[in-house]
């Protein structure tokens, strides 16, 4: 009887050859699509833990977008195996279609961007392209690795609006922070010792930036801080603000508008609205971009948490883009209720 171990280095082996290795990516995929299957959670039980072992010694992987930009990544989070995972193969995004599809939208307003959390670029490298030559990109990423996967992927695409800056974003410059927990899903915390920090207004003051056009966090529970931080920036240019919130580091039991992070932007002007997205990388093509209040956000289920967009101006969201629908869930899961977790309209 073959045990796990050998099973694991045989899987291992295999995906070393890339010919190999694509072609059992198509049968999952395959497996996955199948309508026994589709609307159930295989990924994650079956097709995912097979991905996995076939990529344990893959190294540095290469995936191309529709539009052309070309990303190199490892496989180390659900990040990366989603997108390896893609259909179509050569999809239109790397992670959270909506969140791209907005984020490519805002940036047409212009103005210099600020991205907390860049990892790898998979949300800051279509925001940088699509911003062209109307801002720059400020990125910041702490952790080594994924800052220098980032700056490697901005040159393979020519953004030379990109700049890479390795400290950590918090609620004042000078302080320093340490790591808690690896890759996609490590956050800083106060340390004596570690990451450099720099806040938004710090930044913006530092390199003269004359108008932020957007905010963009994903920071494991650093947001709050971060906007706190930029506070004169956001009073003075009053940009909207893409950010993750997630219930094992904000206590939502009140309801989200009751939040410290809500409050403080409602007292900026801010209206927020949670954006209903697959935190996975699914085609949503041609799909309006679903917002939902987040006094009527339904938010039960096990610890969790999902993009909010904040804009000082609530008639944005009236752009046919965007689609209004109070009382339903902002995640959305194939495997879940499909009147709370599927976009109007179905799958």
């Amino acid at each position: 009887m073959t045990d796990a171990a050998t099973l694991l280095d045989a899987c291992r082996a295999v995906g070393e050859d890339e010919a190999a290795r694509a072609a059992i990516v198509a049968a999952l995929v395959a497996y996955e699509r199948h309508p026994e299957r589709r609307f159930t959670n295989v990924r994650d039980e079956v097709t995912g833990p097979i991905a996995d072992a076939l990529h344990a010694g893959c190294g540095t992987l290469r995936k191309t977008l529709a539009n052309g930009l070309v990303f190199e990544f490892l496989y180390s989070s659900k990040i990366a195996r989603d997108f390896v995972l893609s259909t179509p193969a050569v999809p239109d995004h790397v992670w959270e279609p909506q969140t791209t599809r907005l984020l490519i939208h805002l940036a047409a307003q212009g103005g210099d961007a600020i991205v907390g959390g860049a990892y790898f670029g998979d949300q800051a490298i279509p925001l940088a392209h699509a911003l062209g030559g109307r801002g720059l990109c400020h990125c910041f990423e702490p952790d080594g690795a994924q800052a220098e996967m980032l700056a490697r992927n901005a040159s393979l695409n020519g953004l030379e609006n990109l700049r890479v800056d390795r400290r950590a974003l918090w609620n004042e410059a000078g302080a320093t922070l340490r790591f808690v927990g690896a890759d996609a899903y490590g956050r800083t915390v106060p340390s004596e010792e570690g990451i450099p920090t720099t806040s938004i207004d710090a930044y913006a003051e530092e390199q003269g930036i004359a108008r932020i056009g957007l905010i963009m966090l994903d920071l494991e529970g650093s947001e709050h801080a971060v906007l706190q931080g930029g506070e004169a920036a956001l009073r003075r240019d009053g940009p909207p603000i893409v950010f993750e919130i997630h219930r094992s580091y904000v206590d939502w039991t009140e309801g989200l508008e009751r939040t410290e992070i809500a409050r403080f932007l409602a007292g900026l002007g801010y209206a927020l609205f949670a954006v209903r997205d697959f935190q996975s990388n699914y085609d949503m093509a041609g799909r309006p971009i679903e917002l939902v209040p987040i006094a009527t956000a339904v938010t039960d289920g096990p610890p969790h948490g999902f993009n909010v967009l904040a804009v000082r101006h609530p008639s944005m969201v009236e752009d046919p883009i965007f689609r209004v629908v109070p009382g339903v869930s902002p995640k959305l899961l194939l495997h879940r209720d499909p009147k709370l977790h599927h976009p109007t309209g179905g799958l």
